[in-house]
């Protein structure tokens, strides 16, 4: 549980590093939108035969980081909406 919370929150932390710009997300925002990239990305690597959804690899990994890059884009656009409509 502890592996897959560090691992959350690395992806996270890749998937900001990777996309453009500046985002306004926090380290529980970063933390959860990497967990569900991991998630995402062991399904995955699960459906392609590269391992199981819980386990750590290339694959996954990969999946996961671009998973979440996604997903920060998705919430970048989710709160922008909600500040412009305000």
């Amino acid at each position: 549980m502890i592996g897959f919370i560090v691992a959350g929150l690395v992806i996270g932390a890749l998937a900001r590093l990777i996309k453009p710009g500046k985002q306004n997300l926090g380290i529980i925002a970063t933390l959860l939108l990497g967990l569900v990239g991991s998630v995402i990305g062991g399904l995955v690597a699960n459906l392609l035969g590269t391992g199981d959804i819980f386990e750590l690899n290339v694959v996954g990994f990969i999946v996961a980081v671009i998973a979440a890059v996604l997903l920060i884009g998705v919430a970048e656009g989710l709160t922008g909406r909600r500040k412009v409509s305000h």
